[in-house]
């Protein structure tokens, strides 16, 4: 099981470098559209590339962010409790949160087929938008996968970094 977790936090890591990728895409755009601008020439489709790649920077930080446990958290009222407690309530939100968005990488997912049969593409720059809700939904399916093994590690007590 310490092989798996070791994989899932190493594919988290390598997503979250493609997230990081995506938002210096963003700023890269963005700025070169704005100096362009002064010019009166601007780039077609910074509106529509910039949202795509917005969508991929946030999903795929999801399961690092919280392998790093930076999603927000209220956890004054849980130092008080017994470490078996902690880690049955940490448990417990894993196991609902892992729910919630396998449910949102499914659907995510039909929602990218629905999108490639019908032929949905961008306004501006006509990109297909289906492999960037694919990317949604692997970001969910991975942040489950980063729940599922962090689950096991609380259960055992193991720190895997």
């Amino acid at each position: 099981m310490i092989r798996f977790t070791k994989f899932i936090f190493f594919i988290a890591d390598r997503a979250n470098w493609i997230s990081a990728l995506s938002i210096t895409l963003m700023m890269t755009i963005t700025v070169a559209d704005i100096i362009l601008r002064l010019f009166r020439c601007p780039i077609p489709g910074t509106y529509d590339v910039v949202g795509l790649l917005g969508a991929l920077t946030i999903s795929f930080s999801l399961g690092y962010t919280s392998i790093e446990k930076g999603h927000i958290s209220v956890d004054f009222i849980m130092q008080k409790f017994p470490e078996k407690i902690k880690m049955a309530v940490n448990t417990v939100n894993n196991l609902i949160a892992t729910i919630f968005f396998a449910v949102a990488a499914w659907q995510s997912m039909l929602y990218a087929m629905n999108l490639r049969d019908t032929g949905e593409v961008s306004l501006t720059l006509q990109i297909p938008t289906y492999p960037f809700v694919m990317g949604v939904s692997a970001g969910c399916l991975l942040l489950c996968l980063v729940l599922v093994a962090e689950s096991m590690q609380s259960m055992r007590g193991v720190d895997i970094e």
